[in-house]
């Protein structure tokens, strides 16, 4: 068996684990990523918001996506009936990016891989891990290549940035129940030969068929789209067994978007993704730390998986260079507290979408400019910044405002 030595062990080859490996990389650390798949490979969760381009900004990654020529995203839409509410980054609260991607995450990903590799990172692709054993904060780690080769790897730290692989949350029995409801999705692409030009061909558009189902559109700069739909896990029973034709039965309950993907063929077989909310009982332990997805993943609604993804990738790295300089690390406090913060954000939000409170405040026929600017700050992912009301009272702001504007409704309708 083939012996490695890392100072550094990253599991997974993803946003997170890219983000991760280049910081380190760039300190002088010695890391080695190891990544099931071969790249390009697919993957959801194609649409970022602003916050990523900080933390790809500050890995070094950044110039490489920009050559890249994906489609930029400048806001998202939503629609429900009659109803449209559209979100410009460029009108937003606070400091901090007005623009980001919409990206075919197979691109995007290899995008970020090979220009890791091309910094000098390792990357041994198509390896799979077997198990993991810890000695203290030491580690021995088995993996197998396509090959049946088996390789072990004794690292002083491991990042599991393995997302939906979530190989140390498996393999030390981290499971633990989502936040969030049960909720399940479907998706697929298709080619757009013949798609509108201007802002309703490049932006992304979230349309509501109920209060807890909904369907995405994101168009890309290669020519495809990505179409989906999240639901409660129930809802998808009412349709065919069928991935596919299941998909076309769901997609003429659209009202906006009526016809317009009825006849288009699917460029691969659509995949359903049950119960796709995700949590573990702890974030860190002795001689590990999980990022991204392989820790917890909310739900779509908002895009905020590779924003968490990349700034718990950064985070991570961060605080593996302040250890490794010699200063004390508490990773409770540093790393845990900082990332709960935003996820617990972003997860009022996701419930307050689900009850239709924040619809009601989306779709309001008269927004206030300031909230839409609040609003917009938490949508772009600027989540830390408490100068921001929608910030800092995120477990009750928007339940009230939704009242409020429920009030004003009813007392419009008795005049």
């Amino acid at each position: 068996m083939k012996k490695e030595i890392a100072e550094i062990l990253i599991i997974g080859a993803g946003p997170s684990g890219m983000v991760s490996a280049s910081y380190l990389h760039n300190q002088g650390i010695k890391v080695l990523v190891v990544e099931k798949a071969t790249f390009p490979r697919f993957q959801i969760g194609e649409s970022l918001i602003p916050q990523c381009m900080d933390n790809l900004e500050e890995a070094g990654l950044l110039e490489a996506v920009k050559k890249a020529g994906f489609q930029k995203k400048f806001g998202a839409r939503f629609i429900k009936d009659e109803k449209i509410g559209e979100f410009d980054f460029s009108e937003k609260h606070g400091e901090g990016w007005d623009w980001t991607w919409q990206v075919p995450r197979a691109d995007f990903d290899n995008c970020l891989a090979q220009e890791a590799q091309r910094k000098g990172v390792k990357i041994l692709f198509d390896t799979e891990v077997k198990s993991v054993e810890f000695e203290g904060s030491r580690s021995k780690t088995i993996v197998r290549n396509s090959n049946g080769e088996l390789t072990e790897i004794h690292a002083g730290f491991i990042i599991d940035a393995s997302g939906f692989g979530r190989v140390l949350a498996k393999q030390l029995h981290l499971e633990a129940p989502s936040q969030i409801a049960a909720h399940s999705s479907i998706f697929t692409h298709i080619q757009e030969p013949d798609r509108p030009k201007g802002k309703e061909g490049e932006l992304i558009t979230f349309e509501v068929l109920e209060t807890q189902v909904w369907f995405w559109y994101f168009p890309f700069s290669n020519g495809n789209s990505s179409l989906g739909f999240v639901a409660p896990t129930e809802w998808f029973d009412q349709f065919s067994k069928d991935p596919e034709l299941a998909m076309k039965e769901m997609i003429k309950k659209l009202k906006y978007y009526d016809h317009r993907f009825e006849d288009y063929d699917y460029l691969f077989k659509p995949i359903k993704i049950d119960n796709i909310s995700r949590n573990v009982t702890q974030l860190y332990g002795d001689g590990f730390v999980l990022t991204g997805n392989s820790a917890e993943f909310l739900d779509p609604i908002f895009s905020s998986g590779v924003a968490f993804a990349t700034v718990s990738g950064l985070l991570a790295a961060k605080l593996i260079v302040k250890e490794r300089n010699g200063e004390k690390v508490n990773w409770e406090k540093e790393y845990v507290g900082y990332i709960k913060k935003g996820v617990d954000v972003f997860t009022s939000y996701v419930k307050e979408w689900y009850s239709g409170n924040l619809q009601n405040i989306i779709f309001h026929h008269d927004p206030n400019p300031e909230i839409k600017k609040q609003i917009c700050a938490v949508l772009a992912g600027y989540v830390w910044d408490t100068s921001n009301p929608f910030v800092k009272k995120h477990d009750h702001i928007l339940q009230n405002l939704s009242k409020l504007i429920e009030l004003e409704e009813a007392s419009s309708k008795s005049l």
